[in-house]
C-alpha cells in the first residue's frame, strides 16, 4: 500500500455527527478515525511524549495497514541547536516502536528561527539519526532553506541520507482574497512549494482552504504529481489540514476521489470497503 491519506489529527469532537456516528465517545475517536482513513500526521506527540502503555493501546486500537507519522516532540526540536537533541530523539523513536508496522515515517519540524546557518548542527544530527534506518522526514520553515545555494545543498543532504523533505503547500489559504486563518491561533508559514522527493516516501501537508471549490486547482495539480510519483514506487502519505477542522476530512476524502480517478492502483478508503451506514453518508 504506497498511499496513504489522512489529517492532522484523530481526535476532534466536532467531529461527531459527521466523520464519526453521533454520541461517540472520545475514548472510541482513534478507532474509528482509523477505520475511515490510512494515517494520521500525530500532531499530539509534538505536545507531549506519551507512554508505553498509551503507545501500546494505539497500536491496539488501530487496523494493520493504518500508520502514524508522529512529530518528534517540540522540547526537543524547538530549543536551539539539534545536535544536543539527538540521544533524546532516539530515545523517543525507541518509545515509539511499541506501535509495530504502525509506526510510519516520524516527522521534524523545525522552527523558522532554525536558518541554514544551522546547516552542519542539521547534517550532525542528521546522520547521527540515518543510523538507526528509521524513515524520517524534514519540514524547514525559515524563507532562506528556499533557495540557492541553501535548497539545493538541503536537498542534496536529505537525497544522500534518504531522508525525505516534507512538502507544505499553503497556497490554498495565502492566494485566496479571504483570511481563513484569521481566528487561528497558529498560522501556518507562508513559504514557497517546491516538490521533490529526497527519499522512498514523500509526505506532503495540504493546508487547504475550508471553501472546497478554492482547493480545486490545486488538489488537480497533487493528483499528477502524487500519481507520477506512485508510478515511480515511491510512498506517498498525504495529510489534509484546515483552519477550520471540520472541513479537513471532506477535502481528503474529495483528494482520494480525485486519486483514484487518475490510477486505479491506488487502494480505497477502509470505509468504503464496507456497506455505508446512513451515518456516514451524512458528510460525504
Amino acid at each position: 500500500m504506497n498511499f496513504r491519506i489522512g489529517c492532522a489529527i484523530w481526535a476532534y469532537k466536532n467531529w461527531v455527527g459527521d466523520l464519526f456516528p453521533a454520541k461517540s465517545r472520545s475514548s472510541d475517536f482513534l478507532n474509528l478515525y482509523s477505520r475511515r482513513f490510512t494515517s494520521v500526521e500525530g500532531n499530539t506527540t509534538f505536545y507531549s511524549i506519551p507512554d508505553s502503555k498509551t503507545v501500546s493501546r494505539w497500536a491496539e486500537e488501530t487496523p494493520p495497514g493504518f500508520e502514524f507519522c508522529l512529530k518528534l516532540p517540540k522540547s526537543l526540536t524547538h530549543n536551539g541547536l539539534l545536535e544536543p537533541s539527538l540521544s533524546g530523539a532516539l530515545n523517543f523513536l525507541e518509545q515509539m516502536q511499541g506501535l509495530g508496522d504502525r509506526l510510519g515515517p516520524l516527522f521534524l519540524q523545525l522552527p523558522p528561527s532554525y536558518s541554514p546557518a544551522n546547516l552542519n548542527d542539521l547534517t550532525t544530527f542528521l546522520k547521527g539519526w540515518a543510523e538507526s534506518k528509521a524513515p524520517l522526514a524534514v519540514e524547514v520553515r525559515h524563507i532562506d532553506w528556499f533557495k540557492d545555494p541553501y535548497s539545493s545543498r538541503l536537498n542534496a543532504l536529505l537525497k544522500d541520507l534518504k531522508i525525505g523533505r516534507v512538502l507544505l503547500d499553503t497556497r490554498p489559504i495565502y492566494n485566496a482574497s479571504d483570511d481563513p486563518q484569521i481566528n487561528s491561533e497558529r498560522r501556518k508559514p507562508n513559504v514557497p512549494l517546491q516538490p521533490i522527493v529526497t527519499a522512498p516516501f514523500s509526505l506532503i501537508r495540504f493546508i487547504s482552504h475550508p471553501d472546497l471549490e478554492m482547493n480545486q486547482v490545486y488538489l488537480e495539480e497533487w493528483v499528477g504529481l502524487v500519481d507520477r510519483w506512485l508510478q515511480q514506487g515511491t510512498r506517498v502519505y498525504f495529510f489534509v489540514h484546515c483552519p477550520i477542522e471540520e472541513r479537513s476530512p471532506k477535502t481528503a476524502r474529495h483528494f482520494q476521489h480525485l486519486l483514484e480517478q487518475q490510477n486505479t492502483l491506488v487502494p480505497p478508503l477502509p470505509w468504503n470497503l464496507v456497506e455505508p451506514t446512513p451515518t456516514q453518508l451524512n458528510l460525504f
